[in-house]
């Protein structure tokens, strides 16, 4: 491995902003201080004015390998995540095949071990009849344990009582819920096919999909994990109805109860559909403008813990037949950080809360082993940011393998210089210089 010096960076960690240089070795960060050596350095990186980030840890994505391919594949999307400063990726069960088996789950793995830029770690997926599958999962090499609690893209719904009940029973790890009660969604789908028909589009999205539906998942979610003391994330918060399941009264460490917010139900609200349309349909639903502005006070109060993507590209193809027809999920793994450094700008935020939420939580949330934080003896996972250097999203600039952003447009006022994934300097001045360098994660449970 390449040994490499980051000198005169603005280094953001533990909520405080330093001016350091960094040393690294052998994958690990060797060494944090002023006026650093560098004997037997092979490339020394000069971050005058620049911000130095541990790399964001995204729990929920999907990259659409196996069976899926023509959306995404591990490679091309780990490869636009640490373009935009995404070091480390958790991905979805709802491939094709599903990964209900450990068998399956392990051929994941072994695709990422061979195409991956990024660190990665997959969620083992859980079905109404695949319990002792489940509980073959190893804590200590898996993420977590994934239950649609609502139906999504793919056939994984959890909808049996009795299974919902021996999941949250007997699991020996974190369950990571997608929760929308789908005979809401069922009862909302078919009022509003007989009313609208044909003519219906994406603004009807978040009535179909709504609030009530949210809140009586994520509640039975929550009842189940308090019954059995197991340990809950809830991923995607949407709404503000259902910010009062959860509580800010203890660090991230000791709780039981955890919940995300993804970047989308910050940035987009349901006023965006009549400009975006099915772009920006996703399940669950944006919603009305006033649900984005609580789940941002959920955010800074620790309500929520985690800042997310849920990156889920189909192509533009899919995406633009009718509403009933196109698919829900939109990419979004390539601009997280600097969508929420534009909340920085904006006053929103402060940079270091968008590293707390979007590095240290996901970090100590899924007990990862030495990473998300700049510390001596962890793995460098890391991010340059230029604050003064805007980027404007173009076709030219996307590289998700769907090829389309709903952020085409925007400009952002900052840009991400370099990412060094597990050591390795995989980004550097808009250049990839390499096309491998993800370890697999593991963590101290």
């Amino acid at each position: 491995m390449s040994k490499l010096l980051i000198r005169n960076a603005r280094l953001v960690n533990e909520g405080r902003i330093v001016e350091a240089d960094v040393r690294i070795e052998d994958g690990l960060i060797a060494q944090i201080g002023q006026r650093l050596s560098d004997a037997g350095i092979s490339r020394v990186i000069d971050a005058s004015g620049q911000y130095l980030l541990p790399g964001v840890i995204d729990d929920q994505v999907h990259f659409r390998e196996p069976g899926l391919t023509h959306k995404a594949t591990i490679h091309s999307e780990s490869r636009a995540g640490v373009a935009g400063g995404v070091t480390s990726f958790m991905e979805m069960p709802n491939t094709v095949p599903n990964a209900l088996t450990q068998e399956l789950l392990a051929d994941k793995y072994a695709i990422a071990a061979q195409t991956s830029l990024a660190n990665y770690s997959f969620f083992m997926g859980a079905s109404n009849n695949n319990l002792d599958e489940v509980l073959r999962t190893d804590p200590k090499t898996v993420c977590g344990i994934k239950v649609f609690m609502g139906s999504s893209t793919g056939n994984m719904l959890v909808d049996d009582e009795q299974v919902l009940d021996g999941l949250f029973r007997e699991s020996p790890m974190l369950i990571a819920t997608h929760c929308e009660d789908e005979a809401t969604i069922r009862a909302n789908t078919e009022r509003y096919r007989t009313e609208y028909g044909d003519t219906a589009t994406a603004k009807l999205h978040p009535l179909i999909r709504n609030e009530e539906a949210c809140l009586k998942s994520s509640s039975l979610a929550v009842e189940l994990a308090k019954r059995h003391n197991a340990r809950l994330h809830i991923l995607h918060i949407s709404t503000a109805d259902e910010l009062k399941l959860f509580a800010n009264d203890r660090p991230l460490t000791e709780k039981r109860i955890t919940a995300e917010v993804c970047v989308h139900h910050l940035w987009f609200d349901a006023d965006d559909y009549e400009r975006l349309g099915n772009q920006i349909k996703c399940n669950p639903a944006i919603k009305a403008p006033h649900h984005k502005e609580a789940l941002l006070a959920a955010l800074l109060d620790d309500r929520l813990d985690i800042i997310a993507t849920d990156h889920a590209p189909h192509t533009w193809a899919e995406k633009q037949q009718p509403y009933w027809q196109a698919p829900s999920g939109l990419p979004l793994v390539q601009h997280p950080l600097l969508l929420m450094l534009d909340f920085v700008d904006q006053g929103k935020l402060s940079i270091e809360t968008v590293v707390r939420k979007m590095c240290h939580a996901p970090a100590d949330c899924f007990q990862i082993d030495r990473r998300g934080y700049i510390r001596e003896g962890y793995w460098a996972d890391l991010v340059l940011v230029d604050p003064n250097r805007p980027t404007t999203v173009s076709k030219q600039n996307i590289l998700y393998h769907c090829g389309w952003s709903p952020l085409e447009g925007h400009t952002f006022g900052a840009s991400i210089t370099h990412t060094i994934v597990s050591g390795e300097l995989v980004y550097a001045a808009g250049e990839f210089l390499t096309d491998r360098a993800g370890e697999r994660m593991n963590f101290n449970r």
